[in-house]
């Protein structure tokens, strides 16, 4: 016998010895449950003066008090039990118990008949576990699932009849805080609707980027977290987004303007957060700027005129133009991005259609953090210089995936 036949024996070998095992266990397991149903019949408080058997299971298995009651509700399920009065409970799967008893069922596959079978009407359930049981033979839990949907469907096409015919309330719940880190931590619990919609909105913004940058390697939770800021700056780019006492919904970001013009230095982000200069420049590319003079102790004494860098105007221009973020290879929308400056309006670059191209929030934080640069070509539209690590010629790139206008021969 040569080396692979022997290493093949020694697998099938160890896997049948596991397979034995589970059989004891499960079985085991088993019998425990028809035991602690026998001790309720008997009665657990004059047996061993505990009220329940889940107290006496909990501490006979050292297990905790939730698993103990699983256990013996998963018993009373398969062998039936006694209410408080002495009448008996008749048991919701028998069959499944006598199976449960020889070794041949996970707990898992236990539980799916168990709830299946409690859905269905009495009168059909010793047909239907049958099926269930059968089908349980050469499949997994997941597929009976699956099988004892059907058969509730069948038997019940039109589903449990509403209490009320009024639309049940959505349950929403959110809580966002700051820790001292300066790490905001998030926890929520919706309503299937909104978890969908929610869902498909981040998976269509999680996308993995595939550009001229290289290929993306973020972890599935970065791309979730990225895409999360990304929807935050959808929504507030908005035009229907609710006034704050008269005013679009912001963030105040303070920075001197020495700072802001050498991107060195810290800046203020709303009432007690702090981000770098570098960072606050990205955001001075397409934001409402107050000029604000302030005294020794940096008290307001003068306030500037709010403006906009980039107006509607422009802005529906760079959407026509660039269709969509300019960054060779990316492929986001017009409705994702920001206007960047190619010349910093800090540095005395000008608002206008030749000085600005629209980037998503990513690679407009690229370009100001790497080696990459931009600049509008002679024809009018923006070209990109790769890092010499990238290209040593540094040959322009452009995006062409974005769809052309159309325009007369």
């Amino acid at each position: 016998m040569d080396s692979e036949a022997v290493t093949r024996a020694d697998a099938v070998a160890l896997a049948d010895r596991i397979s034995a095992l589970l059989t004891i266990v499960r079985s085991a397991e088993a019998e425990i449950g028809s035991l602690l149903v026998e001790i309720e019949s008997r009665g657990v408080l004059e047996l061993f003066g505990y009220r329940s058997a889940a107290r006496l299971f909990e501490h006979l298995a050292d297990v905790p008090k939730s698993a103990a009651e699983t256990v013996v509700k998963r018993a009373r399920a398969l062998a039936g039990g006694r209410n408080l009065d002495g009448t008996p409970i008749p048991a919701v799967a028998p069959a499944t118990g006598t199976a449960a008893l020889d070794g041949g069922l996970s707990t898992p596959m236990i539980d799916t008949i168990v709830g299946a079978l409690t859905r269905i009407p009495p009168e059909h359930r010793e047909e239907a576990e049958q099926h269930l049981l059968t089908f349980a033979a050469d499949t997994g839990h997941k597929q009976v699932t699956a099988l004892g949907a059907r058969i509730i469907a069948h038997l019940d096409p039109d589903g449990t009849e509403p209490e009320s015919t009024e639309p049940a309330q959505p349950s929403r719940e959110l809580s966002l805080r700051r820790r001292r880190t300066g790490v905001w931590e998030l926890q929520g619990r919706f309503d299937d609707e909104t978890g969908a919609r929610a869902g498909a909105l981040l998976d269509s913004l999680a996308q993995r980027r595939s550009t001229d940058e290289g290929p993306d390697l973020r972890s599935q939770q970065e791309r979730y977290g990225d895409a999360f800021s990304d929807a935050i700056d959808l929504a507030l780019n908005s035009p229907d987004l609710p006034m704050q006492a008269g005013e679009r919904a912001h963030v105040m970001v303070a920075v001197a303007l020495d700072d802001l013009k050498s991107g060195v230095g810290a800046a203020t982000l709303g009432d007690t957060g702090r981000i770098s200069a570098a960072e606050a420049r990205i955001h001075a590319c397409d934001c409402m700027l107050i000029p604000t003079v302030l005294g020794s102790r940096s008290e307001p004494l003068d306030l500037g005129r709010q403006y906009r860098l980039v107006t509607a105007g422009l802005r529906r221009a760079l959407y026509l133009r660039d269709r969509g973020c300019a960054f060779p290879g990316c492929h986001r929308p017009p409705r994702h991005c920001q206007g960047h400056h190619v010349r910093h309006w800090a540095d005395g670059g000008p608002t206008e259609l030749s000085n600005l191209v629209l980037m998503c929030a990513h690679h407009h934080r690229l370009l100001h953090r790497s080696g990459w640069q931009v600049r509008i070509a002679t024809d009018g539209l923006p070209e990109f210089l790769p890092p010499v690590f990238l290209d040593k010629r540094r040959k322009p790139r452009r995006n062409n995936l974005h769809r052309p206008l159309p325009f007369a021969a």
